[in-house]
């Protein structure tokens, strides 16, 4: 009986190509992730202080920003990037989050300076300031897993939120509006956000 030499190479040939079919794979389901916001939520970037910091102001490196300039309302820290695909799409709902009120401290990410005021220049600025963290070490002590990401601060300086991935209208309407809307009632009611109560209420709303 005669072998046949094609049939003792196919095994190889299959091998060969499940690298590559898995490749492929990985990229499709970035590609559907792109833009696509996410409702994890990291247990550890939540109820405790935004960690301490001192970096430049984005516009002004020569300026060093601390705790003590962060908004004393509720408001938002985004984490961004100029060269985050899903920065860019979510750079315009931040700019209507702007217009109505809302207040976002901009850190931006691992970034080239030149390239990340050209940015703002050109696709207009939704912060109240941005810092430049270069080295990302304060990105990843507030509990960053990739940017962008975005946290709700209470007025006590506490984060009570994290959503991971890109804000929309969506997780806007659905989860972070109920929770910057109660943090900011409490706030004005001069209500203490210590208690057990408060605590459960802020738990269940911003979840």
């Amino acid at each position: 009986m005669t072998n046949n030499p094609a049939h003792k190479k196919s095994p190889f040939k299959v091998w060969f190509l499940i690298p590559l079919i898995i490749f492929l794979g990985l990229i499709v389901m970035l590609f559907f992730r792109l833009g696509k916001p996410t409702e994890i939520v990291p247990d550890n970037a939540l109820n405790r202080p935004v960690p301490p910091f001192a970096l430049p102001l984005l516009s002004d490196t020569a300026t060093i920003v601390t705790n003590d300039k962060l908004p004393d309302s509720p408001y938002l820290i985004n984490v961004w990037g100029s060269w985050c695909p899903t920065c860019f799409i979510e750079h315009p709902f931040l700019l209507q989050l702007q217009a109505k009120g809302v207040k976002i401290v901009g850190v931006n990410y691992k970034d080239e300076l030149e390239d990340a005021q050209a940015y703002l220049q050109r696709e207009q600025n939704p912060f109240v300031f941005s810092i430049q963290d270069y080295a990302g070490n304060f990105a990843i002590d507030l509990g960053l897993t990739g940017a962008p990401e975005t946290f709700v601060v209470d007025s006590k300086g506490d984060i009570r939120q994290h959503i991971v991935g890109e804000v929309a209208e969506s997780n806007w309407r659905d989860r972070i509006a109920p929770c910057m809307t109660l943090l900011t009632q409490l706030d004005a009611q001069n209500t203490s956000l210590e208690t057990p109560a408060t605590q459960t209420d802020i738990a269940k709303v911003c979840k």
